[in-house]
């Protein structure tokens, strides 16, 4: 008897590089791919997802999906937590509805349970969804930023910010958070 059952997509091949393993034509086409996916990328944002490492996944030899996991300072309860900051997730829109997004945060959430004391990210409202089912927690407690002139609030931020705990370091998520200073968007 003929199987009548769809055939459940393969799950996407992910490979992860460090910046300074990626080469320049590689770098390009990401960063062409994350301006393709949010119309108002700024290139501090770009900036923001250099650095650390990169997930991405390749479909016919064409880049299709992109996320990277960065090094950044948080402070939560008087301690500095590592934290493996989640920046620059995308997936070519004809590309959606394949698992790739999954596979990028999977290989970039490994990565964060072995080496960070947490992760954590900025979403949109529409990807809140997406990262909750992953086992990221909406921060519920007031956010800040460390400023070259004093620490700072960050009210826009607050409802935005999600994370993913580890064993490392225990979370109050209604405490207050604060970020590392950058240029751009802090959080």
């Amino acid at each position: 008897m003929a199987d009548t059952h769809p055939t459940a997509p393969r799950p996407a091949a992910v490979r992860l590089a460090h910046t300074a393993d990626l080469d320049t034509a590689t770098l390009q086409a990401a960063r062409a791919l994350l301006h393709e996916v949010f119309d108002d990328m700024a290139p501090e944002d770009w900036e923001h997802s250099l650095g650390g490492l990169h997930a991405l996944v390749h479909e016919d030899g064409d880049l299709v999906g992109h996320a990277a996991v960065v090094q950044r300072r948080l402070l939560h309860n008087g301690r500095a937590l590592r934290c493996g900051y989640v920046e620059g997730v995308g997936v070519r829109a004809d590309r959606r509805g394949r698992g790739h997004g999954a596979a990028l945060m999977a290989a970039l959430e490994r990565v964060i349970h072995g080496a960070y004391d947490l992760g954590a990210l900025g979403a949109s409202d529409e990807a809140g969804d997406f990262y909750a089912a992953r086992g990221w927690q909406l921060w519920r407690g007031p956010s800040w930023t460390l400023t070259p002139s004093g620490t700072r609030r960050t009210p826009d931020e607050d409802g935005c910010i999600h994370v993913l705990p580890t064993a490392a370091a225990p979370l109050d998520l209604d405490a207050d958070l604060t970020c590392d200073w950058r240029d751009g968007d802090v959080w």
